[in-house]
């Protein structure tokens, strides 16, 4: 997670609250198309995973899988809720390499600054083996901003993170938009992210 502390103390404040919102408004289509690019049984990185909602889905398919966030009221959420462990640390803590098949990185970087995005997708790249699929929700825009909770979000352009991805090593991201209401009501941009890398 962000270390952006209102941020935080929003999600740990929220947990309960957040959590039964984020079981219900699930999107479960972009996990299912996320899911049918990874190898059975492959190993999955539940990203920023909040009420481990993804993480519980991904293990009922088979997977193996890990999760990691930087809220300490959401990780005792998806304990709670799923029985699913959560390895509570900032993003930047991620120090794989070349152990998952995918990582599934759902609308959580966004609370982090633009210029911690370049990193932040160089570790993802390393985290995972050749071959391996990342999918990366963002809200479509321009800056950066608080929304009326006080969460920080940065915008992004959709030219302006195909080119960090491919900076990053992702060749040919796939990106589809749309536009939805969030936790606070309000209707944003969305970005759907499918993003390989590289076979070495």
């Amino acid at each position: 997670m962000t270390a952006d502390s209102e941020t935080l103390a929003f999600y740990d404040g929220e947990a309960a609250a957040y959590a039964a919102y984020a079981s219900d408004k699930a999107d479960r289509v972009w996990l299912t198309r996320f899911a049918e690019r990874l190898e059975p049984g492959a190993t999955v990185l539940d990203f920023g995973c909040g009420s481990g909602w993804a993480a519980h889905v991904f293990t009922g398919r088979g997977f193996r899988v890990s999760a990691l966030d930087g809220s300490a009221g959401l990780a005792a959420e998806a304990l709670r809720r799923y029985g699913v462990a959560v390895r509570v640390a900032r993003f930047e803590a991620l120090d794989d390499d070349g152990l998952h098949g995918g990582i599934w990185a759902s609308f959580c970087l966004l609370h982090d600054t633009r210029a911690a995005m370049p990193g932040h997708l160089a570790r993802l790249h390393r985290a995972l083996a050749p071959g391996g699929w990342l999918y990366l929700g963002l809200k479509q825009g321009a800056g950066e901003s608080r929304d009326r909770l006080g969460r920080r979000y940065t915008y992004f352009a959709e030219a302006e993170i195909e080119g960090l991805l491919v900076g990053a090593g992702f060749p040919a991201p796939e990106i589809a938009l749309e536009r939805s209401a969030g936790y606070d009501g309000t209707i944003t941009g969305k970005m759907h992210i499918l993003a390989r890398r590289g076979a070495r």
